[in-house]
């Protein structure tokens, strides 16, 4: 196969910025592989990590699975402040219950209704712990709030959901 080439440590902040450039460009595999390559460099660059979980939640509306999410999580426990962790944990989560409301399958309204509000629990989690004058906690979870009550979403009724063998 390959062998990938290493990027330097003073190219970083560069590369940061092309990373979030091709992210707004809809260009999320472009920046995965940037991002990739940053953290070769520096295992524990923060924004490396963040923009990572965000290019990653970028394609779930086409290749959310359940690996992908995984991937995702692993990379936000890299993170070592809990407000990140729990904020981060949250964006996947309301990421995830966008994509599955778009998808319209018949479950739809109650796996969307599941997802964010987990979102939601990790957001209210984030917002306890906020650095003063940092609101983005609240800000998801209001959007996870009015996307629920837009929707109609709702939870399952236990009584009648059968659980699926795996």
């Amino acid at each position: 196969m390959f062998n990938i080439k290493p990027i330097s440590k003073d190219s970083i902040p560069s590369a940061l910025e092309k990373a979030e450039r091709y992210r707004l460009l809809n260009e999320p595999v472009l920046a995965e592989s940037i991002c990739l390559d940053i953290l070769e460099a520096d295992p524990a660059n923060k924004q490396a990590i963040a923009t990572m979980v965000l290019t990653i939640t970028d394609q779930f509306t086409t290749t959310a699975s359940l690996t992908d999410i995984n991937q995702a999580k692993q990379f936000v426990s890299q993170l070592s402040d809990e407000y990140d962790r729990q904020y981060y944990l949250g964006l996947i989560h309301e990421r995830q219950g966008n994509a599955v409301l778009g998808r319209n399958n018949p479950d739809s309204v109650f796996t969307a209704y599941e997802w964010l509000k987990d979102a939601m629990d990790h957001y209210e989690k984030a917002e306890a712990i906020r650095p003063p004058g940092k609101d983005d906690a609240i800000l998801r979870w209001n959007t996870c709030a009015r996307l629920i009550m837009r929707h109609r979403l709702q939870p399952r009724d236990e009584k009648y959901y059968e659980q699926q063998l795996e």
